[in-house]
């Protein structure tokens, strides 16, 4: 190709993929910061089981990692971002329900989460959705 020739321009990224990656890294960053509590609170605090808040927090730090990936992939419109993403959603629908069969703020917690969760997974399978990240029906 020479100087003078140029590819094409990326096409934009549809509004439906950057909310989805933005639902998806809220709920990343919720997840990690709740494992940097748990963790903080281990280590300044007096945990029930020293070891067992720590292994609680490390796995939600850990977890947290894959839906902030899977949002930076979205924001690149990268085809593999979509199924942790949903994984993501599908993991956070049962979460929002035990919040919602809880009491004080944990109900209003749960309604939030299960409304986060089921406005991504619809922004997710959306058609326009799969065509941004180039995912394609296979025909046999």
């Amino acid at each position: 190709m020479s100087s003078n020739e140029r590819s094409p321009a990326p096409a934009p990224r549809p509004a439906r993929v950057t909310a989805a990656a933005a639902v998806t890294g809220l709920e990343a960053l919720a997840l990690v910061a709740g494992g940097v509590y748990v963790l903080v609170n281990a280590l300044v605090g007096t945990p029930d089981g020293f070891t067992q808040a720590l292994t609680g927090g490390a796995t939600l730090v850990a977890l947290g990692l894959i839906p902030l990936l899977a949002a930076r992939g979205l924001l690149l419109c990268r085809s593999w971002s979509r199924g942790p993403a949903v994984i993501t959603q599908i993991m956070a629908l049962p979460v929002a329900y035990t919040l919602l069969t809880g009491a004080g703020a944990a109900v209003p917690a749960g309604i939030a989460l299960a409304v986060a969760a089921v406005a991504a997974l619809v922004l997710l399978v959306h058609p326009a959705t799969t065509r941004a990240l180039g995912i394609t029906g296979r025909t046999p």
